[in-house]
């Protein structure tokens, strides 16, 4: 079972930038890997999807200002966020599944992280 990491939250501004890595125990050589998050009383949503030849999708609300991106021979996955909003505020999960039609459904993500707090003041 590879097991997924996340590093990189914390508490910015609006408008301000931060990058998320996500760093698996082995390799995710053919997988796809996305981001979700969970703000509070919310359920988890989708984020940004990355299949393993680097085509990329993103949900509406960050189109734009995030960028996902992968390194197979490192095995880590990165979450560049600009322009951060409050409601950006969550925690963000990193997830390992099959990328399907430009996304990763929540219900088929075979592996996990444990999450990292992002909050962005106003």
């Amino acid at each position: 079972q590879v097991q997924l990491v996340e590093s990189g939250g914390g508490l910015v501004q609006t408008g301000d930038s931060l990058r998320l890595s996500c760093a698996a125990s082995g390799r995710i050589g053919t997988d796809g890997m996305g981001w979700f998050r969970q703000a509070p009383g919310k359920e988890r949503e989708f984020v940004a999807a990355i299949n393993w030849i680097g085509g990329t999708n993103y949900a509406d609300s960050v189109k734009g200002r995030f960028t996902i991106s992968r390194d197979n021979a490192k095995n880590t996955v990165s979450l560049q966020m600009n322009s951060l909003k409050p409601e950006d505020t969550a925690v963000y999960y990193c997830a390992r599944g099959p990328y399907r039609l430009g996304v990763i459904i929540a219900s088929m993500v075979a592996s996990w992280g444990q999450g990292t707090q992002v909050t962005v003041s106003s």
